[in-house]
């Protein structure tokens, strides 16, 4: 298999500006187009975007005045040479959202979620990408006797079949996390995603985004979600961040916490030939919340150095003696060959 040429985006809200649960921003907040400027800069290709990034306010707008800012936008992208790589409906800012979207316990709260789906499906139509990502962040619930797994499955099929129906050719790309905000999610990993799939009225439309913090907050190895989604040939985007351990999502810089465990997912990417089917390789990462504005970009700058060093890592390994220590069940001599080809032994 030839080796694949990656390609790479981030989005808006990677640039963020220090805020979290405890504390207001550290940073001054940049302009979109300073944003879109700085990944041209940093040598990035796409721009991931939720609808109300590609269109701000989106909800008080038209339907007509919202394609009309998509069509504006995609001018934009034009200009710098950045093409727009998927788009996702943010439904956890909304306050139809409070209980879920699509799950929610109200019927027009749903509605609601489905509407402002179809809605992404359009703008994506007008970007020029027919990927649309869902993470469901709040499908899912604080109290389980609140909902019923079984009607919130039925309730999710629903909502992925309205979508599929609006737009024939759209791919719809689910995220799976298994917790945060929600106490737990109903798709927490990437095995009930392509599940659930199958109950949809097109499961060849349905496929999967693998965010590395959130295999790791479900127990996984990252590295296994990747073999095991595009042994599916479903893995159609890829959000590569770290992950110190089972705490909140804390989006480190790709190879921060566990050079190692960034290391097996780049073999499984290798091995797997991502890219070379267009595929792009994304980094979900955040500045740390003590970086000064000078080093505003370092975390997208670093991931990328951190991820084609790995590349590099993976292209040299030395496959025959490891083959060798293997059919020998020399495991314990095979851990330290990694572990010398890491330090550049």
């Amino acid at each position: 298999m030839p080796k694949p040429t990656y390609r790479f985006c981030a989005g808006p809200w990677n640039f963020s500006e220090g805020r979290d649960p405890y504390g207001p921003e550290t940073r001054a907040a940049h302009s979109f187009d300073w944003k879109l400027s700085a990944l041209k800069k940093l040598g990035f290709d796409a721009m991931m975007f939720h609808d109300d990034d590609a269109v701000p306010n989106i909800d008080t707008k038209s339907a007509t005045q919202v394609l009309k800012e998509a069509k504006e936008l995609k001018k934009r992208l034009d200009g710098e040479g950045i093409v727009a790589e998927m788009v996702a409906p943010r439904l956890w800012f909304a306050p139809q959202t409070i209980d879920g979207g699509y799950t929610s316990n109200r019927k027009a709260d749903r509605q609601y979620a489905i509407d402002r789906s179809k809605q992404t499906l359009d703008i994506a139509r007008v970007l020029g990408t027919d990927l649309i990502v869902l993470w469901l962040a709040r499908e899912g619930t604080y109290l389980r006797e609140s909902k019923s797994g079984a009607r919130s499955t039925e309730l999710l099929v629903d909502a992925l079949d309205a979508m599929l129906a609006h737009d024939k050719k759209a791919r719809l790309c689910i995220e799976p996390k298994p917790n945060e905000p929600m106490d737990h999610a109903y798709i927490p990993t990437i095995g009930h995603a392509l599940a659930i799939a199958q109950l949809t009225r097109d499961p060849k439309r349905i496929g999967c985004l693998i965010e590395s913090a959130h295999s790791i907050l479900a127990g996984l190895d990252p590295a296994d979600e990747i073999d095991f989604a595009m042994a599916f040939g479903k893995l159609w985007s890829l959000h590569l961040n770290d992950q110190n351990g089972l705490k909140f999502d804390q989006d480190k810089p790709f190879g921060s916490a566990n050079l190692r465990v960034a290391f097996n997912q780049i073999r499984a990417l290798e091995r797997n030939g991502y890219g070379s089917r267009g595929e792009y390789v994304a980094f979900d990462v955040h500045p740390f919340r003590t970086t000064r504005e000078e080093h505003y970009l370092k975390h997208l700058d670093n991931s990328r150095k951190t991820f084609l060093r790995l590349v590099e890592k993976a292209r040299s390994y030395p496959t025959k003696q490891a083959d060798a220590l293997i059919a020998d069940r020399n495991y314990q001599d095979l851990d330290q060959l990694v572990i010398e080809h890491l330090l550049g032994r």
